[in-house]
């Protein structure tokens, strides 16, 4: 990577991946974008010149005379009276900001990106400020911005946003809704004028958070039409908003959520806000996704080697620890395949049930008397890792923890919060409470062979204030978090965490620097997993997202499916089994085992291709997979979530293929029988037999194959590999 310092161009141009980004830097102040998008290729100094001035609009009804140029932190001084970037005020003075420039490095790595940083200054306002804007090879946008205090007088920060424009031609919106059990709900609306603003308060990411906001042509999909999107790395409060203005000004942008007096800087202090990732797609959804996938897998710390098969004993035996019990379901466990086994909620202090003795953090005397060793002595001779359930963050009102520190609450106003599944927050802000539980856990995993830690987080932050002055403290506890996460993973380097919170309420960028997964949905039943993880994983890959099979009927929603309907769906992640396998039948337990062969055999494709996402016109079927980066190898799965008003379903186009290449297309034991096939109906499928068919990429993208016919809330899968070969 090259390196040009201060001063800097007037204009910049990076790409990296097929994406192009060109700064505009002139006249001292901050960065505008002038394209981010498809890559424009590479322009001199003279293209770029003229590339500037054909994007700049003719100035007519502004708010102040000539042109009004909006920056990555748009500045009411410049005349945007659209959302500002940073808002804040010292004594109700210096309000509004007019930052000039006044130097930065540009770090560039030929066309696989670069780095830019910026530093100004608003010598009225006192303070300043610094940029940093990167375009990662991968066609990443990512962008941070800190704000000193160069004043002599405190300064209340209340906000401070970045944007990314986006053409006129992004004229519909996705992000998403949900709730306990259905997280990450997509839902679509017409990019108008005005502000759509996502706002979440919950102090943790939330079920119902935007996850990405997405704008791009209208009726784009999986695999077709251009697409825009941003997310926050942040894991408290946080704010996504797409606003558009009848100046043909369009912007995506977000960051942290502060609440009332949150953040005040003292003089000299600083605050750094979340990284804001943009992503860019030309052909859809997936490439927007891809992205991000490409850029997770080449952190350092994301996890390597096969992620290993999880057996959990939540919904197996949920409260009722027994050692002889626990045994008799590891064994079952190792001989279905499972390669961790994860002790969750109850093993500690007075935890017999969910309202009391969270904080107490040493395992029970009466139900362990001889400590956790007899079980983890059990499960590791099995060959099996030993992963434990924790909620650091949480206090029950009724654990000796609280008797003893009822200061340690997060409150606000000399009274408590209502309570949450009987619990509260405790304040890892304070210092003494952070010492406490970092010593706690640090005890157990040095004490215990503990490879992974269930991390758990169940309920809002309400009213979250830090004792005894009340001061909002949300923004203070995310931070506590991150820190404790880092210290613990600095200590015992060798322990993974999963981010659990409610399930699927903690899911962002942020968490995922320091965890190795997360936690889907408390739901596992595989109809609405079919949803879930579809747009869990338009962010992150397969190898992050913890994916199990439950039992037929299921805990949360009472629905019964198959065995091989629940397996298929949880094959795409981070596989795991959560079933009281000592109450399965023999042939329940030979068919898991079956799956759980195959999740061993196809897991390293799983987790290093391409995820791709079928635009199917049938509702009633969903078709995705994931393909080998060198197209070599290729297993999608066809879930029939309804009956189709087609019978039969018509034509399966397998996206993702190198169209030049030709591929031996069969189904895929052990999701290839007639459990799910309504065959036995009619004639069977001429296709659908171990020889298959063998076409080219290209014919499997436009021509496609027949579908089978299935029940509904049934599951097949189709493997593609190179003809000629077959992958191991």
């Amino acid at each position: 990577m090259t390196t040009s310092h201060s001063p800097l161009p007037g204009i910049v141009q990076l790409r990296a991946d097929g994406v192009g980004l060109v700064l505009d830097l002139s006249g001292g102040r901050l960065p505008r974008v002038v394209h981010w998008g498809a890559d424009p290729g590479p322009l001199d100094g003279a293209g770029l010149d003229a590339l500037r001035l054909a994007a700049r609009p003719q100035p007519i009804g502004f708010s102040v005379d000539g042109p009004v140029d909006v920056a990555v932190l748009p500045e009411q001084s410049a005349g945007w009276l659209g959302t500002p970037g940073l808002t804040g005020n010292r004594s109700g003075t210096d309000f509004s900001t007019a930052f000039t420039v006044d130097g930065g490095e540009l770090a560039r790595n030929g066309d696989a990106g670069g780095l830019l940083t910026v530093r100004a200054e608003d010598s009225t306002a006192g303070l300043g400020l610094e940029l940093t804007i990167e375009l990662t090879a991968q066609g990443l946008v990512r962008q941070q911005a800190t704000v000193t205090n160069l004043g002599t007088t405190p300064f209340a920060l209340d906000g401070l946003h970045l944007t990314l424009p986006v053409p006129p031609a992004a004229a519909e919106l996705l992000d998403f809704t949900g709730h306990h059990l259905r997280e990450r709900s997509p839902q679509r609306t017409a990019f108008t004028h005005g502000l759509r603003m996502r706002e979440n308060r919950t102090g943790r990411t939330g079920y119902d958070a935007a996850h990405l906001l997405a704008a791009g042509t209208p009726g784009f999909g999986n695999r077709s039409g251009e697409v825009w999107a941003v997310h926050t790395a942040w894991s408290g409060n946080h704010r996504t908003f797409a606003e558009r203005t009848f100046h043909s000004v369009s912007l995506l942008g977000s960051g942290e959520l502060l609440l009332s007096g949150e953040v005040i800087l003292a003089p000299g202090a600083s605050y750094t806000s979340p990284w804001q990732f943009g992503s860019w797609g030309g052909s859809g959804l997936d490439e927007v996704s891809a992205r991000f996938h490409r850029w997770l897998r080449a952190r350092p710390g994301h996890p390597a080697g096969p992620r290993p098969v999880v057996a959990n004993t939540w919904e197996a035996v949920y409260f009722d620890h027994d050692l002889d019990r626990l045994k008799a379901l590891a064994d079952a466990a190792a001989e279905a395949g499972a390669e961790r086994f994860v002790l969750d909620d109850g093993w500690f202090g007075a935890r017999r049930d969910d309202r009391r003795a969270l904080g107490d953090w040493y395992v029970s005397d009466q139900v362990w008397p001889a400590g956790l060793t007899p079980l983890t002595d059990h499960v590791t001779a099995l060959g099996m890792e030993f992963g434990l359930w924790v909620e650091p963050e949480m206090i029950s009102e009724d654990s000796g923890l609280a008797r003893a520190h009822p200061d340690w609450i997060m409150a606000t106003g000399g009274r408590l919060p209502g309570p949450a599944r009987h619990q509260q927050v405790l304040d890892l802000a304070r210092p003494e409470a952070f010492a406490y539980i970092l010593g706690r856990l640090d005890a157990l995993l040095t004490e215990y062979p503990i490879r992974c830690l269930k991390w758990d987080h169940n309920r809002d932050l309400v009213e979250a204030g830090h004792q005894p002055d009340g001061r909002a403290g949300v923004h203070d506890q995310t931070l506590a978090v991150y820190r404790l996460i880092d210290e613990l993973r600095r200590r015992h380097p060798g322990v993974e965490i999963e981010s659990c919170s409610s399930g699927g309420g903690r899911v962002d960028l942020g968490i995922l620097r320091r965890t190795d997964r997360v936690w889907v949905s408390d739901c596992i039943d595989a109809l609405e997993r079919q949803q879930i993880q579809r747009w869990t994983n338009a962010l992150i890959p397969l190898e992050l997202m913890g994916t199990h099979v439950g039992a037929e009927t299921c805990h949360t929603t009472g629905r019964r499916h198959v065995l091989d309907f629940r397996a298929g769906t949880a094959l795409f992640g981070h596989f795991g089994i959560e079933w009281d396998l000592t109450a399965a039948t023999p042939g329940e337990r030979a068919r898991l085992a079956a799956w759980v062969a195959l999740y061993k055999e196809v897991r390293g494709l799983l987790h290093t291709g391409t995820a791709v996402h079928a635009d199917h016109p049938d509702p009633a079927y969903l078709l995705h997979g994931v393909v080998a980066a060198d197209g070599s190898d290729a297993l999608y799965a066809l879930a029939a979530v309804a009956s189709s008003a087609g019978y039969p379903p018509g034509p399966l186009r397998l996206p993702g293929l190198d169209p030049d290449t030709r591929y031996h297309v069969r189904p895929q034991p052990p999701g290839d029988l007639p459990d799910g096939n309504a065959h036995h109906w009619g004639a069977a499928l001429p296709w659908w037999t171990p020889e298959g068919v063998t076409l080219p990429g290209r014919a499997l993208a436009t021509a496609g194959l027949q579908a089978p016919v299935l029940y509904p809330e049934r599951l097949v899968l189709i493997r593609a590999t190179r003809a000629g070969g077959q992958a191991g």
